[in-house]
């Protein structure tokens, strides 16, 4: 006989459906917004009795190429895509050794250096992205060059270093999880630390990495401050995006403007749609076994 639902209980769950529907009502309703806006034609914003709600009354394609060939939007999505994958390879690259070493191997220093990874959570890029700016503007005065500053490089690789505690720390907690017994069959096989670590552990890992890629992804893609300070004739999208903003909200080209707005975020939108099991899965298996 099955036991009757305490009211308390159903009004608990009804609380949270209404508040998760006021919450993707409040994310999907503005920016549905942004991309009807932005194939809409400058009079349907500024003209006599018009409504910002109505539907375009056709699509006018021509704000995407003119937000491209105007604002140059299209060599910022370039740069912005460039200094993206770099910034996401070198941070791998860096953090899987560092993680599996910190979680799965006991050595001199180890608790030191999981603590000095752990302070660096504390730690906004943000605060400090001025002294950044000064020491590598000391290093091409010291060496004579100029290759410290407006580098998608250099720029790629402080992205990978302020993402690196976070990271760490990610990945660390989700190797610790792993059955120490895959790492025994290897060894037995033959394999050494290093193969191990490739060939079994890190394809395990494999929900928590596609996890880092989409938060960091996010993190780099849409920052703008270090760009900002950073970069100069090779800025990223968000510069291009604060800049044919400024100028088209001067010249009232809302339409070209929301368009430009839409090229920032598909990317985002399209790879949430590839990995979205993948990340639910990682985001769910580190909250069981951690």
């Amino acid at each position: 006989m099955n036991k009757k639902h305490k009211p308390s209980s159903i009004i608990y769950k009804v609380f949270i459906y209404v508040a998760l529907i006021a919450l993707a009502i409040s994310i999907i309703v503005p920016v549905a917004w942004v991309f009807m806006a932005s194939v809409k034609t400058n009079s349907e914003f500024i003209g006599a009795g018009t409504n910002p709600w109505a539907l375009p009354k056709e699509f006018h394609y021509q704000n995407f190429i003119t937000a491209f060939r105007d604002a140059q939007m299209g060599e910022f999505f370039l740069n912005s895509v460039i200094v993206t994958a770099v910034a996401l390879i070198l941070l791998l690259i860096i953090a899987l050794p560092a993680s599996y070493a910190i979680s799965r191997f006991d050595f001199k220093g180890r608790k030191f250096l999981n603590a000095m990874f752990m302070a660096g959570l504390f730690i906004n890029i943000n605060y400090i992205v001025v002294p950044i700016f000064l020491m590598l503007s000391g290093a091409n005065k010291a060496l004579h060059v100029e290759f410290f500053l407006d580098n998608r490089f250099i720029l790629s690789l402080i992205y990978a270093s302020s993402a690196l505690p976070f990271t760490i720390y990610l990945l660390s907690g989700y190797f610790k999880t792993l059955p120490k017994g895959f790492e025994e069959a290897a060894y037995i096989d033959g394999c050494g630390h290093f193969k191990t670590m490739t060939k079994i552990m890190i394809p395990m890992a494999k929900p928590s990495i596609l996890t880092v890629i989409m938060f960091q992804f996010l993190a780099f893609w849409n920052e703008y401050i270090i760009a900002y300070t950073l970069m100069d004739d090779h800025g990223t999208l968000a510069m291009g995006l604060k800049n044919l903003m400024a100028v088209e909200r001067t010249a009232t080209n809302y339409g070209i403007m929301y368009a430009g707005l839409v090229i920032v975020m598909i990317p985002v939108l399209v790879l949430y749609i590839c990995v979205q099991k993948q990340l639910t899965q990682g985001m769910t298996l580190g909250g069981l076994k951690g």
